[in-house]
């Protein structure tokens, strides 16, 4: 018998296509090898072809599962993706504050690729403060980096710079300097990953792919990266594995 996998946290929404979400992430921790968990922080009526409907879950039902949870075992890594409200942000951040020594993901999700709001306003301003406080990885997109900063979305690397440096100093004016940030390019013209924590920058180059088969890659990129520091990898090779695994996945997506 072998030894017992590493556990690994998904809070999150649920996707009932298993396109994104708490779905797709266990889908993931199941691929790369660890023992995947799940909170549902909302419920969401959508297919292939967009959201329509989106439901946070009670604050006090995910506190609940959170504690049922981390009384029973430990987690190796958590990935906090969707969480639909400043009610259950709060809970979430709050509950973040005992896992202490557990690499945690934030994948900070405020609207869907069909254009519907995952996130309302006071869950925003949570990310924001407690949010960055409380996690060790953020993943932002693009536009998601644009949202956090408040400012117009990036396009240069430059600019991709600038907007990931002030990211940073929003995080150690709330008591975290060593947030480690990945700008995930998988939305521009030229598919480069950023990651930026207090040593500086380090790009990760991608490749473009002509595909329609992207909904949830972001989703997909913040677990694999959790798994596999789950395991132990150290930043580097974490974020190249989880770039590689979401590369490969929109290569062989079905069509």
């Amino acid at each position: 018998m072998g030894s017992k996998p590493p556990i690994v946290l998904s809070i999150a929404g649920y996707d009932p296509s298993a396109g994104a979400g708490l779905l797709a992430d266990l889908k993931t921790f199941a691929a790369i090898g660890v023992y995947g968990m799940a909170c549902v922080t909302a419920l969401t009526v959508q297919s292939t072809q967009g959201v329509r409907r989106v439901e946070p879950v009670l604050a006090d039902i995910v506190g609940q599962m959170l504690q049922s949870l981390a009384e029973d075992v430990s987690f190796s890594a958590i990935k906090v993706g969707m969480l639909g409200s400043g009610e259950v942000a709060a809970v979430v951040f709050d509950w973040l504050s005992s896992q202490n020594g557990v690499p945690v993901v934030l994948d900070p999700v405020f609207i869907s690729t069909s254009g519907k709001d995952l996130l309302d306003a006071a869950g925003t301003d949570r990310l924001r403060q407690q949010g960055l406080a409380r996690t060790d990885w953020i993943t932002p997109n693009l536009a998601e980096l644009a949202v956090l900063t408040q400012s117009a979305p990036a396009e240069s690397c430059n600019q991709i710079e600038e907007a990931a440096g002030l990211l940073q100093q929003m995080a150690g004016a709330v008591g975290n300097p060593d947030i480690k940030i990945v700008v995930t390019g998988g939305d521009a013209k030229k598919p480069d990953d950023l990651l930026l924590t207090r040593e500086g920058f380090r790009w990760f180059p991608g490749e473009h792919i002509e595909t329609i088969s992207t909904h949830g890659t972001g989703c997909t990129f913040s677990s694999a990266l959790a798994a596999r520091l789950a395991f132990g990898d150290g930043e580097v090779a974490a974020v190249q594995f989880a770039k590689d695994y979401v590369t490969a996945a929109i290569r062989h997506a079905y069509p």
